[in-house]
């Protein structure tokens, strides 16, 4: 684990004014964690919603932007990717110099790009969800680059957290009921990942999670929050996820921290946009 040591100035009040006392060198170790996604100018999802959750549980975050979105609460209009090249040189930056201890994979967009992130000789725990379609339909990642996921990126990770649409993609049978998603958890960790989290929120009945690690099952459930605002929610989940492991929780205990963070940011939803609006990034931070 890296430690890294800060200068700090140290503010000393006096009524309304301040001044600050002599510098001071304390010893802090802060976990960094790095999301590789797309953007979201609307704040709800992708790099915006990873580095507001990073923030909230106590991380620093890193992010390298592989592709653009123009959308908001009820829309998503145009989807630009980034040069694989350029998606490569933000990661090398971050790992040069700030070294995290986990990091996450979101929206990537082709193979190329896909190819360029399981290239960089990342060293740390990989968080991989597998975006595959938008909040609104709109397609993230082309079906090269689905290949490309299965074939490079997947073997590289520590998690890979689907939705039932994605798990069924990944593991080519239909996802549909609790039984379905233990089939298909063992199916996908065949692709090399050592743990499959197969998330039930479109179940029909409560939002049961599934988690398939080095063998065994781990049911997380909860009651289902009657509410549209849930835009982002996967990126919220993968980054308390990937805050978790920064800090160095072992995995059962990272997705079960994630999965009550998560639980609450839904809950607490501000209700902002006039569509599918935005889980709330600042519930109860005591986890």
């Amino acid at each position: 684990m890296p430690e890294y040591r800060h200068k700090v100035r140290v503010p000393i009040w006096h009524g309304k004014e301040s001044r600050y006392g002599t510098a001071i060198t304390c010893l802090q170790v802060i976990p960094v964690a790095l999301t590789i996604a797309g953007s979201d100018p609307s704040g709800g999802a992708g790099i915006q919603a990873d580095l507001k959750t990073f923030h909230q549980l106590r991380v620093f975050g890193t992010a390298a932007i592989t592709l653009i979105t123009v959308q908001n609460t009820t829309r998503m209009s145009r989807v630009e990717t980034l040069d694989p090249t350029l998606v490569s040189e933000q990661i090398d930056a971050v790992l040069e110099d700030l070294r995290p201890r986990a990091a996450k994979t979101g929206a990537l967009g082709t193979a190329a790009i896909i190819e360029a992130v399981a290239a960089c000789g990342l060293d740390c725990p990989l968080v991989v969800d597998p975006v595959m379609i938008g909040k609104h339909g709109a397609p993230l990642m082309d079906l090269a680059g689905r290949e490309a996921l299965r074939r490079v990126l997947l073997p590289k990770a520590a998690l890979i957290t689907p939705n039932l649409d994605e798990a069924a993609a990944l593991a080519g049978i239909p996802v549909e009921n609790f039984d379905q998603m233990r089939d298909a958890a063992v199916r996908i960790a065949r692709l090399g990942a050592p743990a499959v989290l197969i998330k039930g929120g479109h179940l029909k009945d409560d939002a049961v999670d599934l988690l398939y690690h080095d063998g065994d099952f781990t049911e997380l459930r909860a009651a289902r929050i009657d509410t549209p605002h849930t835009h982002g929610t996967g990126c919220t989940y993968s980054a308390a996820i990937t805050a978790f492991l920064a800090r160095g929780y072992p995995m059962v205990e990272a997705v079960t921290r994630a999965k009550r963070f998560i639980d609450e940011a839904i809950r607490t939803n501000p209700g902002l946009g006039a569509g599918s609006g935005p889980v709330n990034h600042w519930p109860d931070n005591s986890l």
